[in-house]
């Protein structure tokens, strides 16, 4: 979530009926940016190394999950919380146990070891206590195996669990563990539901019940990434929304509990995203809300349909030119991913979208603070600068 997202997320949330553009929520709470370089010479940082980073105020490289460059393990502001009898919380549109989560609860070498990252969020234990107490995203693959089951593991422990979002209301404690799906959750563009927002929304509710020692919670909008790995603007922009909801919920908290501090910031930005393109000095927000599903979701759907013209109206109110027409039909006979390129070329072309790779980005992201201490986080920093500043409040 580099710049440019959070750009574009202003224009496509515009009242198009008022003449002035209106400022996002992360307009109102932006103080500063932060380099988020690994530790080696690549500038490019990984989801892992930049958590690590942000977890712990230790650079290293990248795939690792809160170890240094040597491989042993760094103590984690979660872990530190957890020492002072803090509660600690997770919510993510991931699986639980991706790289960023992973690097505030676990420690591996490597960020791919999905179980062994899992299994730490048992084994991990800080004081004789379990290091997580509340647990929002996905990933029941990796907690319930064949060679271990975790959640039983869990309830054992006395944590709530569901496995269904629609049931987040029936959490009545913590510890709970709320699993959604079997990886990530859907795209929140491809769902009737703002999942993150749901999500915050119950986290900050059972945390404000029973933190009497305070709390820390890690919430991340995992997905804007993966929209951003796929260029896909119409994903990212919905994935966006949720987020800034998010922040919305956590702003309210603050105001009610003026002694807690909000940071808001990205591990690195993705796909090299440009607001405005092909030479034209426009970028059309209409064009990327017009578009009912994901260019993923869309690409599938044109798949298995002949009719490609009348599946394409379905999920946009602008129809397929003869040259789109002639272009997806082309595609769909080489294959999905082929269609999917197409699709994706339409929508980017259409809104004058930019992207320059499917990988990571090393531009310097926004900070955002706000709250108690939110004058610590302004200026250019470090990644790691952020972390240490947060530490020092949690152990002081």
């Amino acid at each position: 979530m580099g710049p440019a997202y959070t750009t574009a997320y202003r224009y496509y949330n515009d009242d198009i009926n008022t003449k002035e553009i209106e400022k996002s929520v992360f307009d109102t709470i932006l103080t500063g940016t932060a380099r988020t370089y690994p530790d080696d010479d690549t500038y490019v940082t990984d989801s892992a190394a930049s958590a690590t980073a942000l977890s712990s105020g230790i650079k290293s490289y990248n795939g690792a999950i809160a170890v240094d460059t040597d491989k042993k393990p760094v103590k984690t502001m979660l872990e530190l919380a957890k020492e002072k009898d803090m509660l600690t919380a997770l919510v993510v549109t991931s699986q639980i146990n991706h790289a960023t989560p992973a690097s505030f609860t676990a420690h591996n070498e490597s960020r791919r070891n999905y179980d062994q990252i899992a299994n730490d969020y048992i084994d991990n234990k800080i004081n004789g206590k379990l290091p997580v107490d509340l647990m929002f995203g996905g990933g029941t693959d990796y907690f319930i195996r064949k060679d271990r089951n975790l959640i039983n593991e869990f309830v054992d422990n006395n944590y709530q669990y569901i496995d269904k979002l629609d049931k987040i209301n029936t959490i009545t404690q913590i510890p709970a563990i709320g699993l959604f799906d079997n990886i990530g959750l859907p795209y929140a563009i491809d769902s009737t539901k703002n999942h993150l927002e749901m999500m915050t929304k119950k986290a900050l509710n059972l945390i404000d019940k029973q933190s009497d020692n305070g709390f820390f919670m890690m919430i991340e909008g995992s997905q804007i990434d993966w929209c951003g790995h796929n260029n896909d603007i119409t994903c990212a922009m919905a994935e966006m929304h949720d987020f800034a909801n998010s922040i919305k919920i956590a702003k309210k908290y603050v105001d009610n509990n003026p002694d807690t501090i909000l940071v808001v910031t990205a591990d690195h930005s993705t796909g090299g995203l440009t607001v405005g393109a092909n030479h034209e000095y426009k970028w059309d927000a209409q064009v990327v809300k017009d578009f009912k599903v994901s260019a993923r979701k869309l690409s599938r759907k044109l798949f298995k349909n002949d009719k490609l013209a009348l599946e394409w109206d379905k999920y946009s109110s602008t129809p397929l030119t003869d040259k789109e027409y002639q272009s997806l039909k082309v595609a769909k006979v080489v294959d999905e991913a082929n269609l999917f390129i197409a699709v994706k070329h339409i929508i980017n072309t259409r809104s004058y979208t930019g992207w320059t790779t499917n990988g990571h980005t090393a531009m310097d992201v926004q900070v955002f603070s706000y709250g108690k201490g939110a004058e610590h986080f302004t200026g250019n920093l470090n990644n790691t600068d952020i972390a240490k500043q947060l530490i020092k409040f949690i152990k002081n």
